[in-house]
């Protein structure tokens, strides 16, 4: 057991003159499996790199303990899986790499497999499974649920709560509470460390939250007393004043407006000491404004139909065939394996020429709004963004304020935005389109857990219909009406 300690950091990057972080200081055990939490764009993924000594900072991070990151980029995918771990632990015998395989339900025969024919899912757990391996090494996990269908997901989870000594960047409530011990929490101009799981940081989080709130609102109101106070005694102070001309005992008249004078003092160093009082609550207080939607009411009930429909790739189906019928007011989850077809099936409702069999069929007139996986097309301004797509462009930026982006964020390029920021935009695009059916896949990878709360009270208020891919347990059950699982369709 030792510890990881960062003592007085700052850091800028080269191009802001914002700060990341400003005299940060803390540490942690690097026996504990760490939760690392935050806002889209707070310097969770930046911080990663300053322990892996990427950036130059000022202050120090002082550990004993090497640093291995995930995801672990892999330069030759062609190469067989078992070579390409051999890579990654070097030191571990075969033997190792097929229990710590076996751990995580992954098939042995994958190791002499080309890597790149390995499904997201199993490369994931393969590279994690290696860099366990790296003994007295410290493991940086970085968002591993993204593109992980549910069932990987919880083996994941169950597999790092055998393991310690790393922190886990994720979003996913479900996964932390399963897997973590410890909170990290960057919040708006702290770092904060807690003893437990996700849920009991939420909760502790909140009532501190309410506290700072209801000693806001008491500060707020002792201000506007002590003030007005003072705008008494001011007065009073000059009336006495006033009073000593013609007076015949000016000694007691200047000893009444000396009184006066001193209260007045005594009240503006009370009402001074409020506000530095009120100054220093809700820094790390996080609002989250609520979310608008404008769904289109359709003519008609049935929006759309899958018939008999089983997507194809290379001429072989990928899933049993599925029947559904998308009704009005439905939020409808497809649910399955990695490469079963889900975004297959989202694509082919926007007429995407996608290989299938049976039938897809939609409303006349129906208008479709449509949140892609990938955001590697999103480049150039937020302005150049709200033009091409024909969305009101005040509209739009207001949504991203609700979704926490800071105003310096209007005057960069998307493509240096950070991935949760890049899926910001495109859900935001979506939530300035007005449609009759919202069509969502994995709208929530690299989403922060504030903004996915919004996302859910919108939904939950709003009601619009929708087809989505999410495997975000909590988001799921929470906005859910139905889910269609592909492996039983049929």
């Amino acid at each position: 057991m030792s510890m990881i300690r960062v003592e007085d950091l700052c850091f800028s990057y080269p191009s802001s003159y914002d700060p990341v972080f400003d005299h940060v200081s803390f540490q942690i055990d690097t026996d504990w499996k760490l939760g690392f939490i935050g806002r889209n764009g707070r310097g969770k993924t930046t911080f990663l790199n300053l322990l892996l000594g990427k950036y130059e900072y000022s202050g120090k991070i002082i550990s004993s303990v090497e640093f291995d990151y995930f995801p672990y980029p892999v330069p030759d995918k062609s190469l067989l899986t078992e070579d390409v771990l051999q890579q990654v632990c070097p030191m571990a015998e075969e033997w190792e790499l097929m229990r710590e395989l076996s751990l995580l339900d992954v098939n042995t025969e994958v190791l002499w497999r080309p890597f790149e024919t390995l499904s997201n899912g199993e490369q994931t757990k393969t590279l994690l499974a290696a860099l366990f391996l790296n003994q007295g090494h410290f493991l940086l996990i970085d968002e591993p649920t993204n593109h992980l269908d549910a069932a990987a997901r919880e083996k994941v989870s169950r597999y790092l709560k055998k393991k310690k000594g790393f922190i886990l960047v994720s979003h996913d409530r479900r996964f932390l509470d399963g897997c973590v011990d410890h909170i990290l929490s960057l919040n708006r101009s702290t770092i904060d460390v807690q003893s437990g799981n996700f849920s009991s940081w939420m909760e502790n989080f909140s009532r501190q939250q309410e506290f700072e709130l209801a000693q806001n609102q008491r500060l707020k109101k002792d201000i506007r007393r002590l003030q007005q106070s003072a705008r008494r005694s001011a007065v009073w102070s000059d009336r006495v004043e006033a009073s000593k001309i013609g007076a015949a005992d000016k000694g007691y008249v200047g000893h009444k407006a000396a009184k006066m004078m001193k209260r007045s003092k005594a009240i503006e160093e009370r009402q001074q000491k409020a506000l530095l009082q009120k100054s220093s609550l809700l820094k790390d207080t996080e609002t989250a404004e609520a979310l608008k939607i404008n769904p289109l009411e359709h003519h008609a009930d049935t929006l759309a139909s899958f018939t008999q429909v089983s997507v194809l790739y290379d001429g072989q189906a990928v899933c049993p065939p599925v029947t559904f019928h998308i009704r009005q007011g439905e939020r409808i989850f497809l649910d399955g394996r990695n490469g079963s077809g889900k975004s297959s099936l989202l694509k082919l409702l926007t007429g995407a020429p996608i290989q299938h069999t049976g039938t897809v069929t939609t409303a006349a007139g129906l208008i479709l709004s449509y949140v892609p996986q990938d955001t590697s097309h999103l480049a150039g301004t937020l302005s150049d963004f709200a033009e091409k797509f024909h969305l009101d462009e005040s509209l739009f930026k207001a949504i991203l304020r609700k979704l926490d982006f800071e105003r310096v964020q209007f005057e960069k390029n998307i493509e240096d935005f950070s991935g949760g920021q890049k899926k910001k935009v495109l859900i935001a695009r979506s939530l300035c389109e007005k449609a009759h059916l919202y069509i969502w896949d994995e709208p929530l990878n690299f989403i922060d857990v504030y903004s996915r709360m919004q996302i859910e009270e919108l939904i939950q208020e709003f009601a619009p219909t929708m087809l989505l891919v999410e495997h975000d347990a909590a988001f799921r059950e929470a906005v859910a009406t139905r889910i269609i699982s592909l492996e039983t369709a049929g």
